[in-house]
């Protein structure tokens, strides 16, 4: 039986991690701030199956999403 202190430890630990990706990724992304930029990350991600792609489109669409809002407020 493993140690309930240590299986905790442990998932925080991935946790911590996955957040830590994730925040690299949303910067990296930010980028890609123009409509040229943005097209070619598109073109990039098309030649990707949707399942690999996902996560990378859900976080352009947040970033054009929140250029809109930050433009049109």
């Amino acid at each position: 039986m493993t140690n309930p202190l240590k299986t905790v430890r442990t998932y925080f630990a991935t946790r911590r991690a996955i957040r830590k990706r994730e925040a690299e990724l949303e910067r990296e992304l930010a980028t890609y701030n123009t409509p040229s930029a943005r097209m070619d990350m598109e073109a990039i991600l098309a030649r990707h199956s949707g399942h690999e792609a996902r996560e990378l489109e859900a976080i352009l669409r947040r970033h054009a999403v929140d250029r809109l809002l930050r433009n049109y407020s």
